[in-house]
Parts: structure tokens; C-alpha cells; sequence
């Protein structure tokens, strides 16, 4: 029994194994490849702050508002998402966000003022909602060789982008910080055209999604904890993803170069490490764990010298990594609701924290100094552990049934956004 966007039912358990990541037709890989571009976007403008808040004669308050409107967008954007893809169908709801992002992307690049920027960023937001939230339903209803293989490889695709958006907006922001945006832009727009040439559409669900499903759903103690306890957890992490840049205070060549490693490591901790852990020591004592070595991570990153700050940043990642996978494996399963309806509850929640994080640490350090947002965010981190340890039985069933049976199931993650 299939799904409405073509993958396994509710309910299914994942087919791990049943076939090769790389045996996929030509719609997937450019789906996917898309995803890649997608997740770039996220990154891109991180080793390019100071030079667009040179560029504009900005504050780092101000420039950090290119997070902020782009994800408070997103969080707004999950309750439509759903919406809009069970009226018009996967592809052309692919379609419409990637047009969305080449647009304000373009946009964003012709900016005179931070204003401006802020504003099409906002826009961007919108266009890469409608894509991401759909891409992971549209590769699992594509896919030949089983969801476990799709899973795998839109894990890949998310871990491949948060690395390279960085490295992409220090190579092309070195020569002035528009050209990241016009990457952006140009690549998104080929994505369009191989999305339109190879991908066919998808079918739409007998049920049509309405605006409220997404809050609905959130009635479930399970999925409501995850996702309070996601919203304090994402609060640190984009701290440092918007935040740091402007304490290390290095060149767009060298900050890329960090948070192109910082993305590495997310990247492998999601895939591969957190899957064998959870086996090993199961999923809720492996996310209570890594928030709270997360919090003690920022702590040094705020207070240590800079070798550390760059140290303490990379390693980030790694947490970052673990506490994605469990979360979103959490939120998916925790609840009867339809996969695709959970996630945007789960994800309309957590984005605001995500939207709150980069415009409330440059005005905490405005208020206070340079370390104080980083104790904020540790703290955020340890009531993220909390709220998991408390709510532990609303988790814990679903827990243990996402705990890998098989060795080869151990890479097996899932991570929508």
C-alpha cells in the first residue's frame, strides 16, 4: 500500500536495504540535486555577513534579519505547504518554489539597501518551504529500490548542501557579496528546467490537506514535545549559524572554509553516526546527551580565545548533526498523523526559534557583551534535554521502536524540512 505521494503507507516501517541510492531514475537525481541547492541557500550568506554589512553600512543586528525573515517565512510557509501540494500535485509544487527562489534570489542580488534584502529574502523563504517540504515526498514516490535508499539519499543531498552553501558564498563572495545570491539564482533556475524534463507527476492524495491539519496535529503529546523541545534546541543552533560569523571575524575565504567543515561534520554525524548510536544507546538518551554537550560547546565557543571559537564551532557540527536526525526521526513517528502533516506541525513550530535566534543575539550582545548570547543559547540547549527528559514517556515508546534492528539498517535516517 502506497502513500498519496506515491511512498509507503503510514504506518509502514522504512523497506531499509531494498535497494542502492545510486539505482535511481534521472527525476530523482534532480530532485534531489535541486535539495542540494536548496539546503545551499540556508548557508550561503554565512561567510558573507560582514561583507554585506560593510556593503549596505548595516549592523550586525540588521544583517542577521536575512535569518530572521527567511525563516519566519518558512515557519509560516509549513501550514500552506501541504495545502497547496494536495490541490496542485508534488511537481508543481516543486516547481513553483524553485521559480520563487530564482526570482527573489535574483532579487536579493540587486539589493541597495538591507531593507531590501531582508524583504527578498523573505520571499526566498516562501519559494524554498513550498520545494524542501515537498522534495522529501516527491523522491520517496519516485524512487526505484525502496524509501530507505530515497531517505538516504535526500540525508545526503541535505548534508552536501549545508556544506557547500558556505563554501559557495565565500568562493563567489570574495568578489562582491551580490554573487552568491546570483549563484543562487542561476543554479535554482537549472533545477527548474531538469525538474520540469525528467520529473513526471506525481499522484495527488484522495484527501486534501487543509490549513489547520498542521496544528491539528500538534494535539498529540508526542509530536508536541518534540517539538517544544526542537524549538529550544534550534534557538542555539542558529545562534551559531547567524551568530558566529561576526565573532570570528574572519575573511569570506576562511569563515567558508570553517563552516565548510562545520557541514562535514553534520553531514556524517546525521548519516552515519546517529543512526549507530541510537542503536547502541537508544534515541532519547542520545539526544539528551548531545544537547547538552551542545550547550557546553557554545559556552566555550563564547568565552574561549578565537582558536577555540573556530574549534568549538566545527565540532558543532557534529551535535548538530545527531540532534537532526533524532528529532525529525522523532517527529515523523511519534504520532498517528500522516507523515507530511506532522512534519509541517513540527516544523512550524521549531522555525520560529530559527527566525528568533538571529535577531536576538545581536541585540543581547548590544545589551550586554559578546558572550551573553552564547550562555542564552546554551541554556536553550539544556531546556531542549529537559523537555525530552520530562516528556520521556510521551517519546519513549517511539523511541525504541526507531532504533535500528539490522546493522544495515544503521544509515538509514530521515531529515525533512
Amino acid at each position: 500500500m502506497t502513500n498519496t505521494t506515491g511512498g509507503p503507507a503510514e504506518g509502514d516501517t522504512f523497506d531499509a536495504g531494498a535497494g542502492s541510492i545510486l539505482r535511481q531514475p534521472k527525476a530523482v537525481w534532480a530532485t534531489a540535486g535541486a535539495s542540494v541547492v536548496a539546503f545551499m541557500g540556508i548557508g550561503l550568506v554565512d561567510p558573507i555577513l560582514p561583507s554585506i554589512a560593510k556593503g549596505l553600512d548595516a549592523t550586525p543586528s540588521q544583517v542577521s534579519l536575512l535569518f530572521t525573515s527567511y525563516f519566519l517565512i518558512t515557519a509560516v510557509a509549513m501550514l500552506v505547504t501541504g495545502f497547496v501540494s494536495s490541490r496542485i500535485g508534488g511537481k508543481k509544487t516543486l516547481l513553483l518554489g524553485l521559480a520563487l527562489v530564482v526570482v527573489f534570489a535574483g532579487l536579493a542580488g540587486t539589493s541597495g539597501s538591507v531593507g531590501e534584502l531582508v524583504g527578498f529574502r523573505a520571499g526566498w523563504g516562501l519559494g524554498n518551504a513550498l520545494f524542501v517540504s515537498t522534495a522529501l515526498a516527491v523522491i520517496v514516490g519516485a524512487a526505484a529500490g525502496g524509501s530507505a535508499a530515497a531517505i538516504l539519499l535526500y540525508e545526503s543531498a541535505l548534508g552536501l548542501g549545508m556544506a557547500c552553501g558556505p563554501l559557495l558564498g565565500a568562493l563567489l563572495g570574495n568578489a562582491s557579496w551580490r554573487y552568491p545570491f546570483f549563484g543562487t539564482a542561476f543554479l535554482m533556475a537549472v533545477g527548474f528546467l531538469c525538474i520540469t524534463a525528467f520529473l513526471k507527476e506525481q499522484p495527488r492524495p484522495a484527501k486534501k490537506t487543509s490549513l489547520i491539519d498542521p496544528i491539528k496535529a500538534l494535539g498529540h503529546g508526542g509530536l508536541a514535545s518534540a517539538a517544544v523541545s526542537a524549538f529550544f534546541y534550534n534557538y542555539t543552533f542558529f545562534t551559531v549559524l547567524a551568530f558566529t560569523p561576526f565573532v570570528l571575524n574572519m575573511t569570506p575565504y576562511k569563515s567558508g572554509a570553517v563552516f565548510f567543515c562545520w557541514g562535514l561534520l553534520l553531514a556524517v554525524f546525521s548519516v552515519i553516526v546517529a543512526p549507530r548510536m541510537q542503536a547502541r544507546f537508544g534515541s532519547l538518551k542520545v539526544l539528551g546527551g548531545s544537547l547538552v554537550l551542545l550547550a557546553a560547546d557554545v559556552l566555550v565557543l563564547g568565552y574561549g580565545n578565537h582558536t577555540a571559537a573556530v574549534v568549538c564551532t566545527i565540532l558543532s557540527g557534529a551535535f548538530i548533526g545527531v540532534n537532526n536526525t533524532v528529532y525529525t526521526e522523532l517527529a515523523l513517528g511519534v504520532s498517528d498523523a500522516p507523515r507530511p502533516v506532522a512534519s509541517a506541525g513540527y516544523n512550524f513550530v521549531r522555525w520560529f526559534a530559527a527566525a528568533a535566534a538571529p535577531y536576538f543575539a545581536p541585540k543581547i550582545e548590544e545589551w550586554s557583551d559578546i558572550h551573553i548570547p552564547f550562555v542564552v543559547a546554551a541554556i536553550t540547549a539544556v531546556m531542549g534535554a529537559v523537555v525530552v527528559f520530562v516528556r520521556r514517556n510521551a517519546l519513549s515508546h517511539e523511541a525504541e521502536e526507531l532504533q535500528p534492528k539490522h546493522a544495515t539498517e544503521d544509515s538509514v535516517t530521515v531529515f525533512a524540512n
